[in-house]
């Protein structure tokens, strides 16, 4: 329709623009005409134009003359010419002479004639007319003509105005229909007229044929539209369409709140006999006509079913809350807690849980059948009051065999009393019982919790009075409950079991107490991560020369793994400390050892399950003060001054054990007495909710207090650093310095000449006379003699003596001779070889460690006193 519109007022204007063209045309020929009449009859009537004709050059007289009558009149030519059509004058020169191009015979006659010719000048309308003398005979003939195309007329003023006119009146037209079609199509939704007209048939059609009634009325309360089914819930007379909702004889809550519009949602209506639920929603929220529209359901049959639906849809709800909440951790106890908590808050009044006695350490329950309930201990307990007799938690007691809860665990087969009052038989063997009946229990369910066939404990549910009492609906909802609680209980109790294993093992693993020394003051403290072990580890290794070594490790993952790694790596890590090996080769041959264990884990087809592990190890000298660090990826140490300052030493890393293909690097630190080194792993810095940097700027924070013991460090540092539920192993080792007495210590130069072993042992006898130590000359002369007497003999350069005075009495001879001596049994006619074995069985021990300079052969004696 708005097309056809466009089209008309476009029609209109071309029919316009065409009639305004034809006009212009007849306009223009008829301007053309007269104009060359005019400017004709003017010359030729021009006084002495007949006498200049008849003279001797009329030309040369006329042309000048006709040239300016043309400019002047706005014509393209005059033309004057003879009786014979001979011109005399014309705008082109060349032209004059010839013969006039026209029709003259009607002008000899004396007409004049008016014609369109096309002449040298092109397309022109000429009039001829005859220039006549005093007698009134023709003597020649004037032509004036003028090109069409000059002839201005009205289109040239008109077309404009009418193009503009009818521009202006199409695009409002289009704007107009534009809009129109805008409006309309959002009224309808961008619907056709066949849209529209389907969507009211189906309209009209559900409407009717829908079991909701559908009431529409006005924002005067008039009823604009009421379908079939409204009109039989409401009982509304046929002609309900323009009545008031006032008038139709409804009930007062149904006509107030049809006609005041407000929104209502299944509100449920009085009518009759009926109940109805209804929907009220406003019309005029997207821009309709204001008003209301109301639906109506019959809910009279639907009412006796939403107790049951109600009752349904709380035990799923309660089902699912206990899936959720039961089983969030792997401890039993609280496993037990949250089925109370749950079960108490939607269920029961009073919830219990007991377990036998093994399940609390983990142990499996016997399997097979009982005869008779055993003790079992009262696990958890929640319930509506405190007041109440029920056995308290934590209590171990046994249920008389004639009780349900006794029954029940025996069958395995839950048990429900609806009415306690009514259970005479065995209610009053059971004093306890009795107690809970005056109390104010009503009903109950006990349910066994048994899980892969193993009875772990009963769970029993008590309703007070004030609520009804258990029906089967509620057993099967129990047992439900019960069910899942019992897994989630033994899978606690499996892990409870498993953990106390692998910690078990882990501890074995670990030192049982620290060796004595008086190098280091040192405390430490382990502790395995709740949720299963890891593999860090910690050693305190004594060395020769009162020397003592530091290691601190963590191999990489968690669980029994982890943990008999760590220990193959413990008693490596003191297997090659016997070797008094630097800590850097120490770390490479400890790198060598995991890399076979990867391996041999590969060669046996099992999975490829790194045994990784970073590691830290260091050796003090007290009688230096110097202390030797390295480490293989694991965390720098913490170096605590005297003062309190605290600083983390720069050790080159080094690659984690088992990655091999890098060198580790030692470094020397000397250490004041006083110092503390703080040695740790990673799960003390760093947990789930704390990063290893913010972690390790608190551990500075805790360590810089000075004057604390190593004891005391601990706990500071556990105390700042400990995680409210720990994941990791937490090895921790606080070591304080302390200086070798310089008095202990005695140390000289002795020549390479076997004549200087007597004087050596002159200056050993008034060593150990200051000393106090007189008993133990003798043995000791022999060994410093057979050690220097090697030296002299195998070795070159000069030769050092070193007596150190600690819990033993230890004598070290140096040389540049990086030769090992070794011991061997000398045969019955050997003049040699029996030094080294005098020494090994008057030593306590001994041995031989490299130096950059050469080697150290050492001895230790057992002292007659300890030296503390």
């Amino acid at each position: 329709m708005f097309a056809l519109q466009i089209l008309v007022v476009l029609l209109l204007v071309v029919a316009a623009v065409v009639t305004l063209l034809l006009q212009s045309r007849t306009d223009r020929f008829q301007g053309a005409r007269d104009r060359s009449l005019a400017a004709a009859e003017a010359f030729a009537h021009s006084p002495g134009l007949v006498g200049v004709m008849r003279g001797a050059h009329p030309s040369k007289v006329l042309q000048p003359l006709t040239e300016d009558a043309r400019k002047k009149g706005g014509v393209d030519f005059i033309v004057v010419m003879n009786r014979d059509g001979i011109r005399f004058t014309h705008p082109k020169p060349e032209e004059i002479g010839k013969h006039f191009v026209g029709t003259i015979k009607p002008s000899l006659a004396g007409r004049t004639t008016l014609e369109s010719v096309t002449g040298p000048l092109g397309r022109e309308v000429q009039a001829v007319v005859p220039v006549m003398d005093a007698k009134g005979k023709v003597v020649g003939m004037v032509s004036a003509g003028l090109k069409v195309r000059r002839v201005s007329s009205a289109i040239d003023r008109q077309l404009p105005v009418v193009l503009g006119a009818g521009a202006a009146a199409l695009a409002l037209a289009t704007v107009g229909s534009a809009l129109a079609s805008t409006r309309l199509r959002r009224q309808t939704h961008g619907l056709g007229p066949a849209e529209m007209t389907r969507m009211y048939e189906h309209h009209d059609a559900v409407l009717h044929a829908v079991r909701e009634g559908v009431v529409i009325v006005d924002a005067d309360r008039r009823v604009v539209l009421a379908n079939d089914e409204a009109r039989q819930l409401l009982a509304l007379p046929t002609d309900v369409e323009g009545r008031r909702v006032d008038d139709l004889g409804l009930g007062p809550r149904t006509v107030e709140l049809l006609g005041s519009g407000r929104v209502a949602t299944d509100e449920v209506l009085p009518v009759g006999d009926r109940l109805l639920a209804v929907n009220n929603r406003p019309t005029d929220r997207s821009g309709g006509p204001p008003g209301s529209v109301a639906t109506l359901r019959d809910s009279t049959e639907l009412l006796a079913l939403a107790g049951k639906a109600e009752s349904a849809q709380s035990r799923l709800r309660l089902l699912y809350d206990a899936s959720m909440t039961i089983g969030t951790t792997l401890d039993v106890q609280r496993t037990a807690e949250e089925l109370t908590q749950v079960a108490a808050t939607w269920f029961a009044d009073y919830v219990t849980v007991d377990l036998a006695e093994p399940v609390l350490s983990g142990e499996e329950p016997p399997a097979g059948s009982y005869r008779e309930a055993p003790e079992l201990r009262r696990v958890a307990l929640a319930g509506i009051s405190d007041d109440h007799p029920l056995h308290p938690a934590g209590e171990l007691h046994r249920y008389p065999a004639v009780t349900p809860m006794a029954r029940g665990f025996v069958t395995g087969q839950s048990v429900l009393v609806s009415d306690l009052r009514a259970a005479d038989d065995w209610r009053a063997q059971d004093e306890r019982v009795r107690m809970v009946v005056n109390h104010g229990c009503r009903s109950l369910i006990t349910v066994p919790l048994q899980a892969r066939g193993v009875l772990l404990g009963v769970a029993n549910f008590w309703r007070t009075k004030d609520r009804p009492r258990f029906e089967e609906g509620d057993l099967s909802l129990a047992e439900e409950m019960a069910a899942r609680a019992a897994v989630c209980i033994d899978n606690a109790r499996r892990f409870t079991r498993e953990h106390a294993m692998a910690v078990t093992l882990q501890h074995s693993l670990l030192p049982r107490g620290l060796p004595e020394q008086n190098a280091l003051d040192i405390a430490h403290r382990y502790l395995p991560a709740q949720t299963g072990v890891g593999g860090d580890w910690f050693d305190v290794i004594p060395l020769p020369g009162a020397r003592v070594a530091l290691v601190i490790g963590d191999v990489v993952g968690h669980g029994l793994h982890a943990a008999a790694t760590m220990g193959r790596l413990r008693t490596a890590v003191q297997n090659f400390s016997t070797l008094d090996l630097p800590p850097h080769e120490l770390l490479s041959h400890l790198d060598e050892l995991v890399n076979r264990i990867d391996q041999e884990a590969l060669a046996a087809n099992q999975e490829a399950v790194i045994a990784g592990a970073t590691c830290l190890y260091a050796i003090y000298d007290p009688s230096y003060g110097v202390c030797s660090l390295s480490r293989a990826g694991h965390l720098l140490p913490a170096l605590v001054h005297p003062d309190g300052t605290v600083q983390f030493p720069e050790l080159p890393a080094g690659p984690p054990l088992g990655l091999g293909g890098l060198p580790f690097e030692v470094v020397d630190l000397r250490m004041p007495e006083g110092s503390s080194l703080v040695l740790y792993t990673d799960g003390l810095v760093e947990d789930r909710t704390r990063d290893i940097d913010s972690g390790l700027r608190t551990l500075a924070t805790t360590l810089a207090h000075a004057g604390r013991t190593p004891q005391q460090t601990c706990e500071a540092v556990l105390h700042a650093l400990l995680p409210d539920r720990q994941r990791d192993d937490i090895a921790l080792l606080v070591a304080r310095t302390r200086l070798l007495d310089p008095g202990r210590i005695a140390d000289w130069e002795v020549p390479s000449d076997p004549a200087a072993v007597a004087d050596a042992r002159a200056d050993l006898a008034r060593q150990l006379t200051r000393w106090d130590l007189e008993e133990e000359a003798f043995t000791t002369e022999l060994i410093l003699s057979e050690l220097i007497t090697n030296a002299i003999r195998h070795a070159t350069g000069p030769i050092r003596v070193r007596l150190l005075y600690d819990r033993t009495l230890i004598c070290e001879v140096s040389d540049t001779s990086s030769t090992s001596p070794h011991l061997r049994y000398a045969a019955d006619e050997d003049e040699g070889g029996r030094g080294l074995f005098l020494v090994s069985q008057l030593a306590q021990r001994w041995g031989t460690r490299y130096t950059p300079e050469g080697k150290i052969i050492w001895a230790e004696q057992a002292l007659g006193r300890s030296l503390l």
